[in-house]
């Protein structure tokens, strides 16, 4: 297997070497250049030609989200950023997931080694599946998603849409609810990522998508016109009955790992609404997968990734499947919800 090779770009020297050493620590991962900032960074960049790049957001001159913005529109590769735990840090980092990073790692507060190993064993992770993760969620097409056509009102038929995401998935979310109709199908969102991310991720949504986006709460009734997003915590989320549900909140433990799961959601709408459910899987990892696979077999429609390991989504409805672009995926899914 050949290493990933990394480059580091960051204006603190100390910094710079910190994720340096520990990615290095990592036999499949290989550091290839240290950059101060983003004019040394396109130099680096056509020099070595690294498969991924990790990102500071602020930095003088250029700072990291414009820079990421300029590598998104004329070379994208895999970029994982850093950024401070504030409010503008936050915003920042959503700022930056949607245009395309995989992922926004804080920076560590207090340099120990204990915090260093913790914080870079996940950054190694995540670069190393950053390649494939970056190519699945970057089908070849350039940009906006295709869009479904549209005349007058939007003729709904009562199919209610889940979507699972991860925090490096949320460009392609972006792009999947960025068509979406004021009047569209209901949705149902489960982003996991981490908390303090989750009043900035339903700011920057609630301004990009012309439904009104609301928090999953207990009792919510979904209706057109709506996108639910359900807020990382304490509870797993479900929909009681369709057409015609609330939200219910469950106190469980984490399913693989998360809650509020997507598996769980998506499983218990196999259940009672399987033909009127469709579930739109774009993260990877444990939670997601056994949910998509049991509305496949319930007969509902649930778009996730091959099981043959290659990143790529499929649609699929029972048995049977077929290959779909991410830029193809809100085009698809809206004319499956109309009447």
């Amino acid at each position: 297997m050949a290493k990933a090779k990394v480059l580091v770009v960051d204006d603190s020297l100390t910094m710079r070497a910190l994720v340096a050493g520990m990615l290095e620590k990592d036999k499949d991962i290989q550091v290839v250049g240290l950059a101060d900032g983003a004019e040394e960074a396109r130099r680096m960049v056509r020099e070595l030609k690294p498969a991924v790049m990790t990102l500071d957001i602020e930095m003088p001159g250029m700072n990291g989200i414009d820079y990421l913005a300029e590598i998104m529109g004329s070379a994208p590769m895999p970029v994982i950023m850093f950024s401070t735990l504030t409010a503008k840090g936050a915003e920042s980092s959503i700022e930056a997931l949607r245009l395309g990073a995989l992922d926004c790692y804080p920076k560590p507060t207090r340099v120990t080694p204990d915090e260093m190993e913790a914080a870079m064993g996940k950054l190694a992770k995540t670069v190393k599946e950053a390649p494939k993760r970056f190519a699945a969620l970057n089908d070849g097409q350039s940009g906006k998603s295709a869009k479904a056509t549209s005349n007058g009102p939007f003729a709904w038929n009562g199919k209610l849409v889940v979507v699972g995401a991860d925090v490096g998935s949320t460009k392609p979310l972006f792009d999947l609810l960025g068509n979406w109709p004021a009047d569209g199908p209901p949705v149902v969102v489960i982003q996991h990522m981490r908390p303090e991310l989750a009043d900035g991720m339903i700011a920057k949504l609630s301004d990009a998508v012309a439904p009104r986006v609301v928090e999953a709460s207990e009792g919510l009734k979904l209706e057109p016109g709506m996108i639910v997003f359900a807020r990382p915590g304490p509870h797993h989320i479900y929909v009681d009955q369709w057409p015609g549900g609330t939200i219910r909140l469950l106190d469980k433990p984490p399913f693989a790992g998360q809650r509020p799961s997507i598996s769980l959601m998506m499983a218990t709408l196999a259940k009672s609404a399987a033909e009127q459910t469709i579930g739109v899987l774009l993260a990877g990892g444990e939670d997601g997968g056994q949910g998509a696979a049991a509305l496949r077999a319930a007969r509902g429609y649930a778009i996730a990734p091959s099981d043959d390991g290659s990143g790529q989504l499929e649609l699929g409805r029972g048995m049977v499947v077929q290959p779909i672009k991410t830029s193809e995926i809100s085009k698809s899914v809206l004319e499956m919800c109309r009447g």
